[in-house]
């Protein structure tokens, strides 16, 4: 009985404080100048980790106030803070409505990346140059946010991206360049809209200068440079917000990983019209492998300068350090089979050189809005990457015992200079009851590239038994750099001309959205061997998209692409020009008025002139050229699901059927195979959720995993036994963030698994294996 009484007692206490402390509600809606919905705009509490981002109809909601009075922050990039007070009474709803003093447009443009509190968002950025809503493009594109790349610890292209988008996958690398596959093919890497992409750079971006990655399924050639039939993805850096903000990081982990980065953003002017942000980054990583390190540094100033209300000119410098153990150490050989060493196993030695990466690039970008509707935007980029290293690879195993291989090793010094351009204009238009949204533009680009790899030797004795290794050897190869390195150095060009122009035709009130563009690109590739040729294509374009009701959206796409392929084959021939065609269907739905998103697309793509080795010509100085093999087709099915499906959840599901063939080739045996790099079926889960009221408000849990079935090897791939095998990662990790603080617990690879990538190659096999489970911890201080 006396039991009975205190239980009793106790709950009629609980009763009492819940109601002594009963919440409210604070509850408003954003709306433009022009009372447009402010959709996507973050509300912050001050003072707290509390936050709200408003839904497509501008409404946002904060549950389980305490009673209080609050102040409410909405940010917006470029302009002040707009501050809102309110009082919070117990079960009450308070009601606040704000109209910000910003036109729609600019909303639009600032939306794009104030928004850091959320895995979903509407809006592409501007360097797409596309000024419609995600929901409502012809398109499946898929943005990888900075909350997204933060919560996940993601610190450069090499890591995990790939994960948050339907079929894109990593596949290997040498440390440098980030090879990423979707779609049957590895596509183009941009940066702020421009065609970065050459045979081994420029340097992979670190996240420390990012701001989101945007994953663009597809041809896009009529509206940016040059892409792959199956998309690109567009590394989108960090520019000045007009706030005076910053935030400094620290992290450590496992296999002496030490990491620091600082971003300050802010006006150098009391006039608010010179703007400024940069950030710097310096990083020591080594490895689960002996001798192998990557150590780099960033450094990215970028000025603002307003003119006006309408003009600003941006100047944004890049420079980015590495410096890893020599080219190739991070490779596994056998004879025998795939995995059957430790993934601590390497072929290189403690005193072998090292080799260091500079990318530096320049960035000038002009704008000018002629009125509210039209905008005229111009940019320029230089970039200067500069490779000096060496490259480790086998010259061979030996014929009669097949534990002992004779390491080689080459120079592997690069020169790659691009420079691009464009020019683009964009607004809106109406005759009638059509509306025009216009883009029509100029895209230029030269790229130049020397790549020398033709001094070699051998390292150590012809007795390295790869199942039992001895380190020590004195026998390294040295190089003779007497000379330029163009003048020793093999040359390749690549470059382009195009004009673009695009106009999407709305009609009965933009619901149903006809969009009709075209190219045409004028290529200019050559080497030292053939010497440079010119050819020229019309690429067409033909979108429509339907709005079923202002929350779902299905669309159909025809697109071409026209663009070149780098590099010779065995004879120094330059190759002829990719082509490629894309069919696409697609239906998108936002839900709970735009806080969770789902897209679903079913396509074809047809790749013409296709490069893969050539398995009949392997290249003296180690691995094999290319040739052209024919035709592949890809068909496949895509499921992208991402956003906060109730307060503190946030989910990221996707699924990617892909099948795809080799449809035509010079060796009749290729036909009907497995393109090689691609994964049958791919299915990425990733959820977060965050404490948001008591004790543990602020408090994060992640959990996620990667599984690919059905993996083809990269490279080569003949359709036989030696396919990879399934890959599945699970990842997770905990955060803390309380007011200025966070903190952020990773850990990767949870099952301690042995993962790899990679392919036969000549009479053996090769492959990168990933580190067992390991951990970072990071602390940032924001202010």
């Amino acid at each position: 009985m006396k039991q009975i009484c205190l239980l009793i007692l106790l709950c009629s206490t609980l009763c009492f404080s819940f109601a002594q402390t009963a919440t409210g509600i604070i509850k408003g809606k954003i709306t433009t100048a022009d009372n447009k919905p402010g959709e996507g705009v973050t509300v912050l509490v001050k003072n707290s980790v509390k936050n709200a981002v408003a839904d497509n109809e501008g409404v946002f909601e904060l549950k389980n106030m305490q009673p209080g009075s609050y102040t409410l922050v909405i940010s917006l990039v470029g302009y002040k803070d707009t501050e809102q007070d309110v009082t919070v009474e117990p079960g009450k709803t308070a009601t606040v409505d704000v109209q910000l003093s910003l036109s729609d447009k600019e909303l639009n443009e600032v939306v794009v990346v104030a928004n850091k509190n959320s895995f979903k968002t509407n809006r592409v950025s501007g360097s797409l140059r596309l000024n419609t809503p995600i929901l409502e493009i012809p398109q499946n594109i898929q943005v990888v946010t900075a909350r997204l790349i933060n919560n996940q610890q993601i610190f450069d292209m090499l890591e995990g991206v790939t994960r948050n988008v339907s079929g894109a996958t990593r596949v290997e690398h040498w440390d440098n360049y980030a090879r990423i596959t979707m779609r049957g093919s590895n596509v183009a890497a941009f940066r702020n809209g421009m065609n970065v992409s050459t045979t081994w750079g420029p340097l992979t971006e670190d996240m420390s200068m990012v701001e989101r990655i945007e994953f663009v399924k597809g041809p896009a050639g009529f509206m940016l440079a040059n892409g792959d039939p199956s998309g690109f993805y567009n590394v989108v850096t960090k520019k000045p917000s007009g706030r005076n903000k910053g935030e400094v990081s620290v992290s450590v982990g496992s296999f002496d990983f030490y990491r620091a980065t600082a971003d300050l953003d802010g006006k150098l002017s009391k006039d608010g019209k010179l703007l400024y942000r940069i950030n710097v980054m310096g990083q020591l990583k080594g490895s689960h492998r002996p001798y192998d390190f990557n150590n780099r540094y960033t450094v990215v100033p970028v000025l603002k300068y307003l003119i006006d209300e309408k003009t600003s000119v941006t100047l944004e410098y890049t420079h980015q350090f590495s410096e890893v153990n020599v080219i190739g150490s991070n490779y596994a050989f056998s004879k025998r089979k795939y995995a059957d060493l430790p993934r601590t196993y390497t072929t290189a030695e403690v005193n072998m050189p090292s080799t260091k990466m500079n990318d530096r690039n320049a960035l000038l970008i002009f704008d000018h809005k002629f009125n509210d509707d039209w905008k005229f935007t111009a940019q320029a980029a230089y970039f200067n990457y500069t490779q000096v290293g060496a490259s480790l690879w086998p010259w061979g195993f030996d014929a009669s015992n097949d534990s002992l291989m004779q390491r080689g090793m080459s120079i592997w010094d690069i020169l790659g200079i691009s420079k691009m351009g464009q020019m683009y204009v964009s607004g809106e238009v109406a005759t009638g009851k059509v509306s025009h949204k216009i883009l029509a533009g100029v895209d230029m680009s030269n790229k130049e590239y020397f790549h020398d790899w033709n001094q070699g030797g051998v390292v150590g004795t012809a007795d390295f038994n790869i199942y039992n290794p001895q380190y020590g050897t004195s026998i390294i190869p040295t190089f003779d750099r007497s000379k330029d390195i163009r003048q020793r150095g093999v040359r390749y060009y690549n470059g382009y001309s195009a004009f673009y122009a695009q106009d999407e035709i709305g009609f009965f009130e933009n619901k149903l959205r006809l969009t009709l563009a075209g190219r045409y690109t004028t290529l200019n590739t050559g080497n030292v061997y053939s010497g440079d040729f010119k050819s020229s294509k019309f690429t067409p374009r033909v979108g429509l998209s339907y709005s079923i009701d202002r929350n779902t959206a299905v669309y159909f796409v025809n697109d071409q692409s026209f663009l070149e392929n780098f590099g010779a084959d065995w004879q120094g021939k330059a190759f002829d020009p990719l082509t490629g065609t894309n069919l696409e269907l697609g239906i998108k739905r936002d839900w709970l008025k735009g806080k969770w998103n789902t897209s679903v697309s079913a396509y074809q793509i047809t790749r013409n002139n296709v490069l893969t080795a050539d398995l009949d010509h392997p290249n003296p100085t180690g691995g094999f050229y290319n040739r052209q093999s024919g035709q592949q087709q890809t068909k496949g099915v895509e499921v992208d699901i991402r956003g906060e499906v109730v307060s503190g959840l946030d989910i990221l599901v996707n699924y990617a059927f892909t099948e795809a063939k080799v449809t035509k080739d010079s060796d009749p045996k290729n036909v009907g195979v497995q393109v090689p790099g691609s994964s049958k079926h791919i299915q990425n889960s990733w959820i977060n959720y965050k404490v948001q009221n008591g004790a543990l408000a602020g408090f994060g849990v992640s959990l996620g995993y990667q599984w690919q079935v059905q993996r083809s090897s990269w490279y080569v791939f003949d359709g036989s036994d030696k396919s990879l095998p399934d890959y599945f990662r699970l990842d997770g990790g905990i955060s803390y963030q309380k007011d200025k603080i966070g903190f952020n617990l990773f850990v990767n690879n949870l099952l301690n698994k042995y993962l790899y990538s990679g392919g036969p190659y000549a009479d053996y096999f090769y492959w990168q294996a990933e580190p067992g489970t390991n951990a970072r911890f990071s602390i940032n201080y924001r202010f």
